[in-house]
């Protein structure tokens, strides 16, 4: 009986801790299923109909993934995808390495980050503009350094075989200045006491880096990955500024390729199928990094 009595008034309370963190996190969960959940079944529902965004929808089932898959432009796409992921994925280390070294106390550093920060905060749309302007044959300053040192200048937009590399460069610019910020953020949160005790075990220089302060970088490092494969992956805003897919269709993506037959080819259905397959590779690229991250930690 006393037990009871004393048990039976914390019973309430106990359900309104439980249910607390869900009434918080409800409003969250309404936004995120509107704005994310219900729009990705909606496009993979769309997938399966052929639709020019006016008239009646009519059920393909699955003829939008095989048209798809047979067609050239979709492995050019790819292609293209795949050198974005690889190439992208430079950024976190040069990001590190530059975080790194802005993080130190001399004079004048606060103006050398404040030009390391300057591309995050500019739009995609005016960094492709800046480096079509770079590139251009005529007057860019790329063709002025290559005929300084005798060099034939290059059309590096116009030729199928560097476009795809051109854009990608661009991409990266802004792309490190993001990485830099998340390392140097993670650089100003390490914990000196592990930093001292490794001094006093006389690690430094290299060992230092690799087995005190990156493992320490890890929730910085897992930011920096996802983000940038995300942005490899949806990369459109530098394609549409600089090439619109071309020449020739040679340095499209997928995500180009998703707005180019939605909006332009009134392909509705198609353009959706494209972005299932795009959603598909982020989702597993994700979920195989976050395993590998996990095995790792235990």
């Amino acid at each position: 009986m006393a037990g009871s009595s004393v048990t039976s008034p914390q019973s309430p309370k106990r359900s309104q801790l439980a249910l607390a963190p869900w009434l918080f996190l409800f409003p969250a969960i309404i936004i995120f299923t509107v704005y994310v959940v219900y729009p990705i079944g909606q496009s993979v529902w769309l997938s399966f109909f052929s639709w020019d965004g006016l008239g009646e929808k009519q059920w393909v089932g699955w003829e939008n993934y095989v048209e798809l898959f047979d067609s050239d432009a979709f492995y050019t796409s790819l292609i293209n995808n795949f050198l974005w992921l690889v190439l992208f994925m430079l950024a976190p280390p040069i990001g590190l390495l530059i975080a790194l070294f802005l993080n130190q106390q001399v004079a004048g550093i606060r103006l050398v980050k404040a030009l390391f920060f300057f591309p995050f905060v500019i739009s995609q749309v005016v960094v492709g503009l800046v480096f079509a302007w770079f590139y251009d044959p005529s007057f860019g300053l790329l063709t002025q350094f290559m005929v300084a040192l005798g060099f034939d200048p290059v059309s590096i937009l116009a030729d199928e075989k560097l476009v795809t590399y051109g854009i990608i460069a661009a991409g990266l610019w802004p792309q490190i200045a993001y990485c830099m910020i998340l390392y140097l953020t993670g650089l100003n949160n390490l914990d000196p006491e592990q930093i001292e005790a490794a001094r006093l075990d006389g690690a430094k220089g290299w060992r230092m880096l690799w087995y005190v302060v990156v493992p320490q970088l890890k929730p910085a490092t897992f930011i920096a990955v996802v983000v940038t494969v995300i942005g490899a992956l949806r990369s459109f805003d530098l394609v549409a500024t600089m090439t619109a897919g071309g020449p020739w269709g040679s340095s499209t993506v997928l995500a180009y390729m998703m707005y180019e037959e939605s909006i332009f080819n009134y392909r509705m259905g198609y353009g959706a199928a494209v972005a299932v397959v795009l959603f598909l590779i982020m989702d597993l690229y994700i979920a195989w990094f976050l395993w590998r991250m996990l095995r790792g930690e235990r």
